[in-house]
């Protein structure tokens, strides 16, 4: 109950933000290639009372938990300006600012369109979620996101959103290890369960649909193929069309390219995949970044080059079809999984605001038959509002 109610909150927050017009990054002085700032929320939920613990050049702290966020902000800036040579999340120096011990038994980590806020975790199913820097370049990168192609956070470009920092978290986690592509285990979040549950990560890109399976969480409904594509409505009980389900489609395509040209999965694919997000636009779906990625090959590789042949080879890998002229096309035909549809029919709600990987990637495989749970939602969704009122009384 109190994971959903913050995350209706977080969703109308940054819901507001991001239609507010985006302005020139004012970067204080000192404070213009990505400083790292770490605030201790002290298990409270008011982020303008934490209290500042380390600033950048700082030494570590006693606080493990401080200094994974802080080395997670850097790794994930460092990755930025040393491979694609951007400055920080906005690219013009945007000071990074990280807040840990948010709440109490607090299931998630997440980017609010201004910084990145850190549960830790129930300790019965998840951990501190400062734990992954996967996860945390995940959150960072839909900062990425925001300020370049700023992709619409539903239906096809929602999934696109989600993979898209999937892909780049992954990659910093192999930059950081210095693994190729062959050596990666591409999954997503593998540090964030407690021992006591029984699942591998969050998400796999190299298997969608596998990270899990087990009676708690149940089995990762992830697709890898246009075949298994899951059909929801645009609604927040249809997790925006399905935003965190569909993503392990193009995940896969990422990883089918990586794995044909072989090497470090940053260089290449990445700089094609990050030309492609810079190329993009906000309602791009699957068959139009495909064909991005594809042209982008051939800008940065040479048309017909062995670069180019691997990212056709790889989206055909998973049911879409990238034509020489013809410009892409889906290789079959989209089908709803009777599960998910059940849950959706059911109205459970898979209340996670963008850019939140666990409760995102995990509420829709609630068993549908749970109708309880539809009822705490819209409890939920009342209690917000009540809150809302209250904090407009207060605030005249």
């Amino acid at each position: 109950m109190s994971t959903l109610l913050t995350t209706v909150r977080l969703r109308g927050e940054r819901g507001v933000r991001a239609e507010e017009p985006t302005l020139p990054t004012a970067a204080a002085p000192g404070a213009a290639n990505g400083e790292r700032s770490i605030y201790d929320c002290r298990n409270a939920t008011n982020l303008a009372r934490a209290v500042l613990v380390r600033s950048e050049g700082d030494a570590p702290t006693g606080d493990v938990v401080v200094n994974r966020a802080y080395d997670g902000l850097g790794d994930t800036r460092q990755y930025y300006r040393d491979v694609h040579a951007r400055n920080s999340i906005d690219g013009a120096g945007l000071p990074l600012d990280g807040y840990v011990h948010r709440g109490r038994r607090y299931n998630n980590a997440f980017w609010d369109g201004r910084q990145m806020v850190f549960g830790d975790g129930d300790g019965e199913v998840f951990t501190d979620f400062t734990a992954s820097l996967d996860v945390i370049a995940h959150e960072l990168t839909h900062g990425v996101t925001e300020f370049t192609a700023a992709l619409e956070y539903r239906n096809q470009s929602g999934a696109l959103n989600e993979s898209i920092s999937d892909v780049f978290g992954s990659l910093v986690k192999q930059w950081k290890a210095g693994q190729t592509a062959d050596q990666a285990d591409w999954l997503i979040g593998t540090e964030v369960f407690t021992p006591g549950i029984e699942a591998d990560a969050l998400r796999s890109m190299k298997a969608p649909g596998t990270a899990y399976d087990n009676e708690l969480l149940g089995k990762d409904p992830q697709p890898g193929h246009m075949d298994d594509y899951v059909q929801l409505p645009d609604t927040e009980e249809g997790d925006n069309g399905g935003v965190h389900i569909n993503s392990g489609i193009p995940n896969r395509a990422f990883y089918l390219a990586a794995s044909g040209i072989g090497g470090r999965s940053w260089e290449a694919p990445g700089a094609i995949w990050y030309a492609a997000l810079l190329a993009s636009g906000a309602q791009d779906d699957f068959a139009t970044f495909a064909a991005t990625t594809v042209a982008q090959a051939a800008t940065l590789y040479g048309e017909s080059s062995s670069e180019q042949a691997a990212v056709r080879e790889a989206w055909a890998g998973v049911g879409i079809t990238v034509g020489a002229a013809a410009g892409p096309t889906s290789t079959s035909t989209p089908r709803s999984v009777d599960a998910v549809a059940a849950l959706t029919s059911a109205g459970v709600a898979a209340a996670v605001p963008s850019g939140e990987p666990v409760v995102g990637g995990l509420a829709p495989v609630v068993d549908p038959r749970d109708t309880v749970l539809a009822a705490l939602t819209a409890e939920v969704a009342a209690l917000s509002a009540r809150l809302d009122q209250v904090i407009e009384r207060l605030s005249r």
